[in-house]
């Protein structure tokens, strides 16, 4: 399969394994509603975010959608430009490529962006999870190739053309440049199932019943096919004899043909002598459409209904995006990747139109999906992405020009977090600020490769079982202060008030007081802390 190189891959091909683990915390004055609804916007950069959000969502994203920056160039307000050379890019590719990042065109630069943030997003998605990513023109064919490499050329689902934009722009040099791709990756292919579209009134009016037939509406469909092999005419009951057109087969055998005749499903026009076609009834027809490819602005809307939708909840805010989605297509794309209780993951949330479209869907169908949201910019993430999210939450006034308009709330609600300090410091030491929670799931995901199982009771040194191996921490006083190690430390009076496991056990402490003898016996694999914890 064919790969693509450029300067900069071979630092940034495994940086996503050694980013630092950083710590969330949760800020209750920016948070809104139903703080424990399972919604989630962070603040931070997006690539220590998502290293500090997989040990709690590894595997367990049904759909991520995401609108990174499209590398246009474009040097006015650096940071929402679409311009690779801004000032936090350059900082990180200095110290991730080096000395040789000087030398990157901007496609390298956008690439060593690109590269370990997508790799760390396949690491969230279930098995039957998918990406889809907005993109236009410009870098369309680097990312089919890097999301080939990442995902795997036979997980590729579709490049969906959207219609951003319906008016012709008559001073372009070249095109008018009217629509953006979405490339869809699935994590594997054959576990991967896609929705279906609903159906519209338009659609449905097409299907009339000027007859009375008893199945109802129908619409006439025609009786030959593009492919297949026979071409024999076939005489109905009332004497016509029907031929496929010149080019053409049938797309019916005799049986079924003979079924539809007897059972009147055959439409032989208003006077009778018309070409035969059959009666496709709406009422047999499955649940949905099948998506097509090109997604028409009239269908799932376009960048002004998005410059509006922003406008009209936050004003003036829609000056800060060229390129904004409409909630409209990300509602399609979640009919079509999710299910009612699904997570979604958007690491570039920008004005928040996915929690906007996460919340709405619930409010039609009633489900229960839930959002994770992860912008960078401190001013767009608190004054933008939360507020824009406050406000569908809570309810809103919507200015339409002399008119105040009140919009009711969704309901729901979201937790506001922000990065904090690394797991570990310099040193490699667990920082003074860790809590038993916070080591407690990165231990047990970088052991297992999965986030840690709910628990009823968080002060308990029991984490969880995964392939028949119990995972213990002994850490922070867990088990109380009674002893100098504050039950640190394994000792025999210790391992007896510990939750019992029937089979192997790996026990994290601080230090270790049985025997290897005894430690056989119980099948216990004891870890040092800090020394034995895996940090990427």
């Amino acid at each position: 399969m064919p790969t693509l190189n450029w300067i900069g891959k071979e630092a940034v091909i495994n940086h996503h394994r050694q980013v630092p683990y950083h710590l969330l915390r949760c800020d209750n004055s920016l948070s809104c509603g139903d703080a424990d609804s399972g919604n989630l916007l962070v603040e931070g950069d997006n690539l220590l975010a998502l290293k500090a959000l997989l040990p709690y969502y590894a595997g367990q994203v049904k759909c991520i959608y995401i609108d990174p920056p499209y590398n246009i160039g474009n040097e006015k307000n650096w940071r929402y430009n679409d311009n690779v050379n801004s000032p936090e890019i350059r900082k990180w590719l200095g110290k991730v490529v080096g000395a040789e990042a000087e030398d990157l065109s901007r496609h390298d630069k956008w690439l060593c962006m690109m590269y370990p943030r997508l790799s760390l997003l396949k690491d969230f998605m279930r098995e039957d999870g998918v990406i889809f990513v907005s993109i236009d023109d410009i870098e369309v064919g680097n990312l089919r190739i890097l999301m080939d490499e990442i995902f795997g050329r036979q997980n590729f689902l579709s490049n969906i053309i959207w219609q951003k934009k319906y008016t012709r722009a008559n001073d372009a040099k070249y095109f008018s440049d009217n629509h953006d791709h979405i490339l869809s990756y699935a994590k594997n292919k054959i576990k991967f199932s896609i929705g279906r579209l609903e159906r519209t009134e338009k659609q449905n009016k097409a299907y009339k019943n000027p007859d009375n037939h008893s199945l109802g509406p129908w619409k006439p469909t025609p009786l030959h096919a593009k492919s297949g092999s026979d071409r024999s005419t076939y005489t109905f009951k009332n004497g016509i004899v029907w031929e496929p057109p010149k080019g053409t087969y049938r797309r019916y055998n005799d049986v079924t043909m003979a079924r539809l005749d007897e059972n009147d499903e055959i439409w032989f026009g208003k006077h009778g002598n018309a070409t035969p076609q059959r009666k496709t009834f709406l009422g047999s027809l499955s649940v949905g459409l099948v998506p097509v490819t090109i997604w028409l602005h009239e269908v799932v809307g376009d960048n002004h209904i998005a410059r509006d939708e922003i406008k009209g909840i936050l004003s003036g805010s829609d000056s800060l995006f060229d390129n904004p989605k409409p909630t409209t297509l990300l509602k399609t794309i979640l009919q079509l990747a999710t299910d009612k209780d699904s997570i979604i993951l958007d690491s570039f949330a920008g004005s928040g139109t996915t929690g906007h479209a996460v919340l709405g869907l619930n409010k039609r169908d009633g489900g229960k999906r839930r959002f994770i949201m992860v912008e960078m910019e401190r001013d767009i993430c608190q004054s933008v992405t939360g507020e824009r999210m406050r406000c569908v939450v809570m309810g809103y006034t919507r200015i339409n020009g002399d008119k105040k308009i009140e919009v009711g709330g969704l309901g729901s609600g979201f937790r506001y977090c922000r990065l904090d300090k690394p797991l570990f410091d310099e040193t490699g030491k667990i920082s003074e600020s860790v809590k038993f929670a916070d080591l407690a799931a990165h231990v047990f995901f970088t052991e297992t490769g999965g986030p840690i199982p709910k628990r009823a009771n968080g002060a308990n040194p029991f984490l969880g079982t995964a392939n028949g191996t119990g995972y213990y921490l002994l850490f922070n006083g867990i088990l109380g202060d009674k002893t100098p190690d504050g039950g640190n430390v394994l000792t025999g009076k210790v391992l007896a008030s510990l939750p019992k496991h029937n089979g192997p056990k790996v026990i994290f402490g601080e230090g270790c007081r049985l025997g290897d003898a005894r430690l056989r016996r119980e099948q216990i694999t004891f870890k040092q802390l800090p020394y034995e914890i895996k940090v990427s």
